[in-house]
């Protein structure tokens, strides 16, 4: 351990060195990245921080001794840190970039870097090349926001690096990744929001190439459990955010008629921005992704041959896809720019499938049943008990999954809206998960006489998925709420009165506009201290002038129509001296009239 801190320490400290060096020559040959329409930075900015981490990095790996499998993967990065140099310099076509990923990952097939994700050597050699490829890519599309790219690789390498450390015969690898993640740490200090210099497809080239190798080296070391849930789910679990920004990106774009190779701000980090987060609290939800990623593949190596990590893992990959989901919901596309664009024959298929969205919530909750059953099963049973039990699991399941559906579907499971989730919502699956609880153990009671299954199974899967149902529902509307509560930008809003319309109302009639809401006023001295839809009530109205006088508000909106002339009169004045907009939602029903 103490070799592990001296070379995470060295290529931090020269990384640390050399990053103002390298930014001070980039900007004094004019080597800076310029804000583009297609970029994110709004300033010209160094891009020659990569070269820090690979020099610092290969000075480090070329002191730890005579290790094939470094040696060769610090010669084919040195290779495409080289060639993204040159892209830095020259800007070259997506499809040089791709042939040249793709030699390099061929010499490390050559080498005999394997995923090992199937016996059959075609299959092996396919997997492996897509797997140096595409994460390479990945790590690179994921350089796109301050800190990001940086922080992600540290957070995957730190896992990875606690996976080596417990292998025998990966000690060289275990001191190369302690000194690439030193380097990058060293880097990230010039880095984070707002950076003064970027890695450039230097630094995310290289990051990318070096973390995907290690995960092969890794597994060929023998870290990891055995089963196809760990072969696979793995190393997907310890590089989630970048797979999911390259798969959200890719398809989006596909589907906006856009080429995937095309820049732009339609990745995972814009579109959190796009909801009105600031950009650091936008890289930290990602970051907190990537740690749970890490921690559950961390955790799979931890606890071999035990089958129970699946449970979390099928959870865990079953957020992400609804994260993804809302991410791709949100509009970053201009309707304008599409309209010119040619060749969308994937738009209307895309959208088509986005309409018919029930397929989707029903495609859902055939992992949310077998899930939920599951867990049921592992935490009534253990030992032996739960072998002899896992026998009736799958001889009952498709029992379970038909009665269920069936029950959801016929107590209108189906038919709410995610984003407007509420508590009668709740009621409904509660009511389809007793029913096809109930018509569940009728069916096996008259197919199987019941016997041998446990009465307390069924209780625990019905409180598990009601849980599973009604927290996927609610993700849209819980996300929302949390982006809501942390947003920095838009209009500061104090909503006077908490028994008038809705939250949801008021955010209706202001439209596109991210309303930051301070809180609620109320002349109710009961109402203080107290909470309305999450938000805090901030006292009477005194209270509310106060925030006026201070400039701590944009608007206030009259949510009552119990205030007297007086103190209308007075807050009249109060935003009319601070220029404070006051509005009142107006709710009426007109007869209606069909125009001629």
């Amino acid at each position: 351990m103490s070799s592990l801190a001296t070379y995470f320490l060295l290529g931090f400290g020269l990384c640390l060195v050399l990053t103002p060096a390298c930014r001070a020559l980039a900007r004094r040959f004019g080597f800076v990245a310029k804000p583009k329409e297609d970029r994110w930075h709004k300033k010209p900015t160094a891009i020659f921080g990569g070269v820090a981490i690979v020099v610092s990095t290969l000075i480090l790996g070329a002191t730890i001794g005579v290790d094939p499998r470094v040696w060769q993967l610090m010669g084919c990065g040195a290779v495409l840190a080289a060639f993204g140099l040159v892209d830095d310099i020259m800007s070259l076509k997506a499809s040089t970039k791709l042939i040249v990923q793709i030699i390099v990952a061929s010499a490390l097939l050559f080498f005999g870097f394997r995923m090992q994700w199937t016996d059959s050597l075609v299959f092996d050699v396919m997997f492996t090349l897509f797997w140096l490829v595409g994460i390479t890519n990945a790590l690179n599309l994921l350089d796109n926001m301050d800190g990001l790219c940086a922080g992600i690789t540290l957070i995957a390498g730190g896992f990875l690096l606690a996976a080596l450390v417990r292998e025998a015969g990966a000690a060289p690898a275990a001191l190369y990744l302690a000194s690439l993640l030193g380097a990058t740490t060293g880097f990230l200090i010039y880095n984070v929001h707002p950076a003064s210099i970027f890695m450039g497809d230097t630094g995310s080239l290289f990051l990318g190439l070096n973390l995907a190798a290690l995960m092969l080296i890794a597994r060929q070391s023998g870290t990891g459990t055995s089963g196809v849930l760990s072969v696979v789910a793995a190393p997907v679990l310890l590089l989630m955010v970048p797979i999911l920004d390259t798969t959200l990106v890719t398809v989006m774009r596909l589907a906006s008629g856009r080429r995937p190779s095309q820049g732009g701000r339609d990745h995972s980090s814009h579109r959190l921005v796009a909801l009105g987060l600031p950009e650091p609290t936008a890289v930290a939800v990602l970051w907190v992704l990537a740690i749970c990623g890490g921690g559950l593949a961390f955790a799979m190596q931890l606890n071999r041959g035990r089958t129970w990590i699946g449970v979390p893992v099928a959870v865990f990959f079953i957020a992400m896809i609804i994260f993804a989901v809302y991410l791709a919901r949100i509009r970053v596309y201009d309707d304008v720019e599409l309209a010119g664009k040619e060749g969308q024959t994937l738009t209307p298929l895309f959208a088509d499938f986005m309409y018919k969205r029930r397929v989707a919530e029903v495609l859902l909750d055939c992992c949310l049943i077998p899930v939920a059953y599951y867990s049921a099963y592992r935490l009534r049973f253990e030992g032996e008990l739960l072998t002899f039990s896992y026998q009736l699991f799958l001889r009952s399941l498709p029992v379970i999954l038909s009665a269920q559906l069936m029950s959801l579907f016929v107590v209108g499971g189906y038919r709410g809206t995610w984003r407007f989730f509420g508590m009668m919502d709740a009621v409904v699956f509660a009511k389809g998960v007793l029913l096809g609880t109930v018509s569940s153990m009728l069916i096996i009671l008259f197919a199987y006489r019941f016997q041998d299954y446990s009465r307390s199974v069924f209780i625990i899967y019905a409180a598990l998925l009601l849980l599973l149902l009604a927290g996927s529902r609610a993700s849209f509307r819980l996300v929302s709420e949390f982006i809501d509560r942390r947003r920095t930008s838009g209009r500061r809003c104090i909503i006077y009165g908490t028994g008038g319309a809705a939250l949801s109302t008021i955010r209706e009639a202001f439209g596109p506009q991210h309303l930051k809401i301070v809180g609620f006023v109320d002349d109710d001295p009961t109402q203080t201290n107290t909470r309305v839809g999450g938000y805090p009530v901030l006292g009477g109205f005194a209270k509310l002038l106060t925030a006026i006088d201070k400039d701590d508000v944009d608007c206030v909106v009259l949510n009552t129509r119990a205030i007297d002339v007086e103190r209308l009169t007075a807050l009249d004045d109060a935003c009319r001296e601070h220029d404070i907009e006051l509005v009142r939602l107006q709710l009426q029903l007109k007869p209606f009239t069909l125009a001629s």
